[in-house]
């Protein structure tokens, strides 16, 4: 959801608003080992976020594997510890699609 003049707190759950709904849309279930961040253009591009060290540190604190960051963040990863770093893997996103390819699981949902 690109800032345009509405204000808002913390604006990066684009992508994590994305996937929520086209987990829906799909029939799918997310996986629930990764953490995401980034906004999203209108024609689908992940924009860069603020915060990107301290929300790595919190998803590994959290348990996760495996962080989805814009790529447009790639020189954040420089100020996240390297101990950190080496328990983590990181997918760099340009697109949505690259999210939806790293978090929809392949099998259906059971509804009931």
């Amino acid at each position: 959801m690109p800032a345009g003049a509405v204000p808002k707190d913390g604006p990066s759950a684009g992508v994590a608003l994305f996937i929520a709904i086209a987990s829906l849309l799909m029939g799918q279930a997310v996986r629930s080992d990764c953490a995401v961040t980034g906004e999203i253009s209108l024609r689908g591009i992940v924009l860069p976020v603020g915060g990107i060290k301290e929300k790595v540190l919190a998803a590994l604190r959290a348990g996760i594997g495996t962080v989805l960051l814009p790529a447009r963040n790639a020189s954040d990863l420089e100020d996240i510890p390297a101990d950190a770093r080496s328990q983590l893997r990181f997918v760099l996103q340009e697109t949505v699609d690259d999210a939806l390819r790293e978090l929809i699981e392949t099998r259906a949902v059971k509804r009931s």
